[in-house]
């Protein structure tokens, strides 16, 4: 281990164990080269695999160069160089000026030379477009996701190219600093904090927790399940440091998001908090909750006779069966990070936060945001 330099088939070898998903400590194993060696070369990509080098049909090739070359140094003329080669006569007469000349051409540097030259980057679109450029800082300041930026973008202006971007140019304009488009600071903003593209991983598997006289989800009715119907609700309890909990509540048919205080996760705290909040819906918004298999709604019979809402508990180990409320729990890792004490936020800035939240566009709304979903649903 610690070589100082990758071959350019290791890094070809290292770029392809990343993209079929494996670790850093096992590609450093495959590789033997310290872990800390492989991440630097993924922060320097950004996470990205660089693109395979290609040359264009139109370019001079190696061979034509040698022959090049070799008729000059026989004397003889460009245009006869050029008749020969089946090429221009103002192409070869280019590629000789651009190379020193007849007296100072050389196939070999005139190929390194054209190879350089040939990797001179294309100007990216966040480059190019400064008013596009800004707009993107700044919905990335309200900590809106690159994909939710995207399709913000399209939806807001269809018929402007010009200020149409895709999500994966805003991932390479923040992890490849080089670009100097996007500040650093705003990688801050991102959901996941990471400083480079990663692969998708599956969420953790919550343990089961038994709950007296549980109503099974797959009781539940089927306008909960096709998300036709507004009123349908997920919810769970995110935790901070210092045993503090949010409630999150999520509605399946637009995912609008409320939070709630609690004081802790005890079922007399989490279904008083919960009652009050659900009775300030109006009644077409209060048709089922759909929870974890958490302790802290094992009174939920009781909170079904305070808000006339049915309560349905999830499989054990399958939290995918209230997948809003698990996507929109790891989006609030952007305001609440992990190691948080949440005792320390009001009702009131949970409200702000929870607005912020319903007022970001969302890629399976069609990048609606919750707000005006639910609001279209109610009228």
């Amino acid at each position: 281990m610690g070589r100082v330099r990758l071959s350019s088939g290791e890094r070809a070898e290292l770029w392809r164990r990343w993209q079929t998903g494996e670790t850093l400590t096992q590609i450093s194993r495959a590789l033997g080269w310290y872990p800390g060696r492989v991440y630097q070369e993924l922060r320097r990509r950004g996470g990205f695999a660089p693109s395979e080098r290609r040359r264009p049909e139109r370019q001079l090739r190696l061979a034509e160069r040698e022959e090049i070359s070799r008729q000059l140094a026989c004397g003889r003329s460009l245009r006869a160089v050029a008749r020969q080669l089946g090429r221009a006569p103002s192409t070869v007469s280019r590629e000789v000026r651009r190379h020193g000349g007849r007296q100072a051409y050389r196939a070999s540097v005139a190929e390194a030379q054209a190879w350089t030259w040939g990797g001179r980057p294309k100007r990216c679109k966040l480059a190019a477009q400064p008013r596009l450029r800004r707009v993107v800082a700044h919905k990335l300041s309200l900590r809106w996701s690159p994909q939710q930026i995207a399709g913000w973008l399209e939806r807001r202006y269809p018929d402007r190219s010009a200020m149409q971007v895709s999500h994966e140019t805003i991932y390479r304009s923040l992890f490849i600093q080089a670009r100097g488009l996007l500040k650093k600071e705003l990688l801050g903003h991102l959901r996941a904090g990471h400083r480079y593209r990663r692969r998708r991983r599956g969420p953790p598997q919550p343990g089961p927790s038994p709950i007296p006289e549980a109503v099974s989800i797959r009781e539940r009715p089927a306008e909960a399940a096709d998300r036709a119907v507004p009123g349908h609700w997920e919810g769970d309890l995110i935790v901070g440091s210092e045993n503090s909990y949010i409630a999150t509540l999520v509605e399946r048919h637009s995912r609008f998001l409320l939070l709630v205080k609690v004081k802790d996760r005890s079922t007399a705290t989490v279904t008083a908090a919960l009652q009050q909040q659900i009775r300030r819906l109006p009644e077409e918004l209060r048709r089922s909750l759909t929870w974890d298999r958490g302790s802290e709604l094992a009174g939920h019979r009781a909170f079904s006779l305070a808000t006339d809402m049915r309560v349905y508990f999830c499989d054990p180990h399958s939290p995918w069966q209230r997948g809003s409320n698990e996507n929109t729990n790891g989006l609030l890792r952007q305001y609440f990070p992990k190691g948080t004490d949440l005792s320390h936020y009001s009702q009131r800035q949970l409200d702000a936060v929870a607005k912020q939240m319903n007022g970001r566009p969302r890629q399976t709304l069609g990048f609606k945001n919750p707000a005006e979903t639910l609001a279209e649903a109610l009228r």
